[in-house]
Parts: C-alpha cells; structure tokens; sequence
C-alpha cells in the first residue's frame, strides 16, 4: 500500500498539466505543485484525495505567489474556487484532456526537438531527469539545461497553453508520439516499476495507451498513431511475465509466454492492420510490426529471428540510431549466429556507446553464447557498473555468476 508521498509523486504529472494549463507558466506550476506537496506532508488531518488537495493547494499557492509579484490575475481569480480543500475536484476530462493539451504545448515546432521530447517527460509523465538522460545518451546536468532552455522559449516564444488548431496537429504529432513511444521505452526498461505501485513509473504505461487511443480517435488518419497504440498493446501483453517472483527481470526470451494477454496481442494486431491500411509506414509501425512477430511465437517456442532481421533492417534505414543497431545485432546473433551479432555490434561506435548500458548489456549475452565467458564477464561487470534498474541487475547478476569457467 503507498503512503502519502507515493500518492503525492504519482498525482504529479496530471495536477502539473492542469496547474499549467490554467498558469500557463510550467515554473510556476512546478513551484506550486513543491510547496502543495510540502503542505501536504505537514497535514494532520487525512487527505481523501491527494490529487485534488494538491490542485487546489497549489492554485492557491501560485494565485499568491502572483499578487505577490503584482502580476495581472484576473483572469484566473474569475475561475470559480474550490471552498473544501478535502473534496474532490473534476480536472478537466473533455477531448483533448489538460496532459494531452500540454503535450501539444512542449512539442511545439519553435522549440529543439530533444529539448521537446524531454520537457514533456519531465513535466507531464514525471519521468526523472536520470532517466531522461540516460535514454537520450547524455548527462543529468545537460539534460537539465535543455529542460530549462526549452521552458524559456515557451516563455519567451509565447507558446499557448491549448491544443493547436487541427491544422497544425500535423507538425507536432511526430514529437507527440515520439515522447509517448520514449515513455513507454523508460517504462519498458524498469520491468519492476510496473509491479510497484511505489514506483515512479507506475501507471505510466496504462496512461500512454490511453493517450495512444486519444489519438487514434482525434486524427484517425495518422497512421504512426494507429502504430503506437499497437506498440503499447503489444509490449503490455507481456507485463505478466516479466519480472521473477524474486523481483528479477525476465527477457523477452525467457518469459512463459503462457502468460502472455492474448487479448492485448489481438488488439496490437488490429491496431497495426489499421495502420498498414492508411499507406503511410513509418518507424511505430516497424517496431509495432517486430513486436508482433515475437507474438506470433506464443505458445509454438519458436521465433521467427530472420523475419525479425528484415524489419530491423527497414527500422534502420528510417531511424539509424544506437539503439536500433544494438536491437538489430542481438536479433543477428539469434537469427545465424553470435559471431554475426557481434560483428555488427563492433561496427558501431564504441567510443560513444562506452557507457550506453543496453550496448554493454547485449555485448555480454551475445559473448557468453559465443562461448567467451572471460570477456562476457568482464561486459556483466561493466553493465552492472552502469546502474542498472533494480529488476535488470538482479538479471545481470544472475547471468554473470551462471558463467563458467
């Protein structure tokens, strides 16, 4: 059961987007939501609906804050007040709701397009900075500066807080499903977050389907919409096997696929059909596409890696990153053999990858198979060294003391 300061981390990112939306100041909105959840801490009385006491709270807070400051406030001061602090409130639920709005908000074409992508992660979905950093390969402080140099130009830009007129929907959808298919990345990555009410990723993976779904439904024919909504399907069908009764992650590989939600594989099927149908590919679609093939192999023990390869050669070719090369070495290895995978991962750059954990993660098992147990011990090391989520080091734990030899 998560006491207090669970609740007051988990209700962050949807009280911010509401505080911001009505401010239309993402500093300020912060600042108060801090000094709610500091008020809330100290409050004897029991809080019946943490989410709603810190909206109300923190409008308050930043009303004041901006009287202090002498700033205009009429227009939020003739918003109808919440008297009872304790009640629940209604947060704005109509289509778009506030998160989404806020997300078209941070993906605005003025601002650098990873400053973008993190400012939304940070300030709607409540990912931390670390992680942030660490799926954009770069460091805290310099992830902090493009949050923060992001954040001025909203200021400065004068940026709306609203959702843009469906006309212009069409240059900030990309950032849009790129932050959601990140988050569900970061979610994907700390297996025990989803199994831990207490943890900051929870109830971040069921909030970027709905989000997926919202979008099918206000541009239906965006295809790399349909793409993410079979992405998120798909990867959730498999939330019941992966993580160990003892809190160790299970790979895709390892993971009883008895377990696996047929119904969830069902409606990724459907989602990419509809898709493919609107004849617009795009790298959702692949990734989505890969996803399925893995599926197809539930309860058949058989996977088909070389039809894999095939689609990590077209994701490649749309979206030449790290990560993808990395993907597409493992899926090598797997499809002829671990010297093929790891040639392919000496062809990328190492310098750059030096500290890229999932590189040293997948250097390690494509050793091991290989039958070099002294280097792949030496990559478990290395990897544990990184780290990693608590559920991925018990794995790699497990993993680097099996070797033998």
């Amino acid at each position: 059961m998560p006491g207090l300061a669970d609740k007051l981390a988990q209700a962050r990112p949807r009280v911010i987007a509401a505080l911001a939306a009505q401010l239309r100041d993402l500093d300020l909105a912060e600042d108060a939501f801090s000094a709610a959840c500091e008020a809330a801490l100290r409050e004897r009385a029991p809080i019946r609906d943490p989410a709603a006491w810190l909206y109300v709270t923190a409008r308050r807070r930043a009303l004041d804050t901006l009287r202090k400051a002498e700033r205009e406030t009429r227009a939020l001061a003739s918003q109808p007040e919440v008297d009872c602090m304790g009640d629940v409130i209604s947060f704005p639920e109509a289509i778009p709701d506030d998160r989404l709005r806020l997300l078209f908000t941070c993906c605005h074409p003025a601002i650098a397009s990873e400053a973008r992508i993190a400012l939304a992660l940070r300030v709607i979905c409540g990912v931390s900075v670390a992680r942030i950093a660490r799926a954009f390969l770069t460091t805290k402080p310099a992830m902090y500066q493009r949050i923060t140099r992001a954040k001025v130009k909203i200021t400065q830009a004068k940026i709306p807080f609203e959702t843009p007129p469906s006309r212009e929907w069409q240059f900030r959808v990309g950032a849009v499903l790129e932050t959601l298919e990140t988050a569900l990345s970061i979610v994907y990555r700390n297996a025990s977050g989803l199994a831990e009410e207490t943890s900051e990723t929870a109830g971040l993976a069921p909030e970027v389907e709905r989000l997926a779904l919202l979008l099918t439904e206000l541009m239906p024919r965006e295809a790399e919409a349909h793409g993410l909504l079979a992405l998120t399907s798909l990867v959730r069908s498999r939330e019941g096997a992966r993580v160990a009764a003892d809190g160790a992650m299970i790979p895709l590989s390892l993971q009883d696929t008895a377990l696996w939600d047929a119904a969830r594989i069902e409606a990724g099927r459907a989602a990419l059909a509809m898709a493919t149908r609107l004849r617009q590919p795009g790298p959702l679609q692949t990734l989505a596409a890969i996803h399925l093939t893995h599926a197809r192999g539930r309860g058949e023990d058989w996977t088909d890696w070389q039809a894999i390869v095939r689609l990590y050669d077209m994701l490649l070719a749309m979206r030449p990153t790290p990560v993808v090369a990395i993907n597409r070495a493992v899926a090598l290895a797997r499809g002829r053999d671990p010297a093929a995978g790891l040639a392919a991962l000496d062809a990328l750059d190492a310098q750059r990858l030096v500290d890229f954990l999932p590189f040293r993660v997948a250097r390690a098992d494509l050793l091991a198979r290989a039958g070099r147990t002294g280097e792949a011990r030496e990559e478990y090391d290395t990897a544990l060294a990184l780290d990693p989520e608590p559920a991925e080091a018990l794995f790699l734990a497990r993993q680097r003391n099996a070797l033998s030899g």
